[in-house]
């Protein structure tokens, strides 16, 4: 496989006179993790399901694995796995079971399917449910199975389409890890999420996708540099400090005993001396202070006008 993975050009798709995808242009890299962020309905799920070959575009040029996706789609599933938003897994059955299972759908040998299977069960973790029936799997053991299902066909590049939706906190970061380490031997995830987080912790690159167009795209970083500004808290022990504090920093929004002022910058050292050094001129004690620089909530809120995934996040927590 070449150095890119995933080349989408000018991807459109619409249902009657609904447009989910306006002209997407996307490239990714082989061996890295790339997340596509938004929140439901913004075409998320149909990317990937035309990018596996589920579905068919209206128009683009797409190359996945460099094989052509409209002209090429057995070469392109040869090459790929995916894990849905919803389980694959049939809870009638055993972890070893649901495996093999797979196993004969990719045409393996039982001998080769037990092979595979067992290394994936050690590998996941899920060794001991074995010859456990899945519908007694919690949460998290179900997604890993899942996920050992869309690597028993050994693909190079694997869709997961908001692969940790409902799991709890240890779950999701334990789905986490998982992913990381399929990347590190080499593989390509192309991660759909509507957890701003969980694109933060993973992503090597990001696009943000909103009304079916991308409207940034970047590292981590470079997109939380799209929105300029920091703010800093302090906390005062008594009124009379907050108060002074108030009226040597123009522009603070008093909340309680704290003060938050925006800065016109990351927040940085810089930005924590000079407001510091004015309070310290004025003989002002401050009793303690944090700094928020922007996160992707704040990018996205920025770029789209509305938030998405935070709640949900916070909920789960």
């Amino acid at each position: 496989m070449s150095t890119t993975a995933i080349d989408v050009r000018g991807l459109r798709k619409s249902y009657g006179d609904k447009t989910v995808l306006d002209g997407i242009d996307l490239t990714i890299a082989a061996g890295s993790i790339f997340s596509l962020l938004g929140p439901n309905g913004a075409g998320k799920t149909t990317t990937v399901q035309i990018l596996s070959t589920l579905i068919p575009a209206d128009d683009g040029e797409l190359h996945v694995a460099g094989y052509d996706v409209t002209r090429e789609p057995e070469a392109v599933r040869a090459t790929i796995g995916v894990t849905g938003q919803f389980s694959a897994v049939d809870e009638l059955m055993t972890a070893e079971e649901n495996l093999l299972l797979m196993g004969d759908l990719h045409h393996l040998d039982r001998r080769e399917s037990k092979r595979r299977a067992g290394e994936l069960l050690e590998k996941l973790d899920l060794v001991d449910a074995r010859g456990k029936m899945a519908q007694t799997f919690s949460g998290g053991m179900t997604r890993r199975l899942d996920l050992a299902m869309t690597l028993l066909g050994e693909p190079s590049i694997i869709f997961l389409d908001e692969p940790t939706t409902g799991l709890d906190p240890r779950s999701r970061r334990a789905v986490w890890d998982i992913i990381r380490g399929l990347v590190a031997e080499g593989m390509t995830v192309f991660l759909t999420t509507q957890y701003l987080e969980e694109s933060d912790e993973l992503a090597d690159r990001i696009a943000v996708l909103d009304h079916g167009r991308i409207v940034a795209e970047g590292t981590p970083d470079q997109l939380k540099r799209l929105v300029p500004g920091g703010y800093i808290r302090l906390q005062f022990a008594d009124m009379d400090s907050l108060a002074a504090a108030a009226n040597t920093l123009n522009g603070a929004l008093r909340n309680g005993h704290d003060l938050t002022l925006q800065v016109p910058s990351d927040g940085g050292i810089g930005s924590l001396r000079a407001v510091l050094d004015r309070l310290d001129h004025a003989r002002i004690p401050v009793d303690g202070l944090s700094v928020h620089t922007p996160d992707l909530d704040d990018v996205f809120l920025a770029l789209t006008g509305h938030a998405t995934g935070k709640e949900t996040e916070a909920a789960l927590r």
